[in-house]
């Protein structure tokens, strides 16, 4: 959870500091606040992670200047495993 809870305050304030503009970047801000949330609340749903983490990557993937904080934020939520197969 720590690195989760890193990873994705840091992205945060990297995307806070980026003075561009793009047309997701508010669905990235609603999902690392969900993910901050999910963070601080315990055990999160695995699938919840890996849907947040997908909507922030459609959002800021072509954002180079976040490379490495998305990078981050994956890894952590890699940490969880996979979602489980119905």
């Amino acid at each position: 959870m720590a690195e989760l809870r890193t990873a994705v305050s840091r992205l945060r304030r990297e995307l806070a500091a980026l003075p561009a503009d793009f047309p997701d970047r508010a669905i990235a801000e609603d999902q690392l606040a969900a993910l901050a949330a999910m963070a601080a609340g315990g055990m999160p749903e695995i699938p919840r992670l890996r849907g947040s983490l997908l909507l922030i990557a459609g959002a800021i993937g072509s954002v180079s200047a976040l490379g490495r904080g998305l990078g981050e934020v994956r890894a952590a939520v890699d940490l969880f495993g996979e979602p489980p197969r119905n």
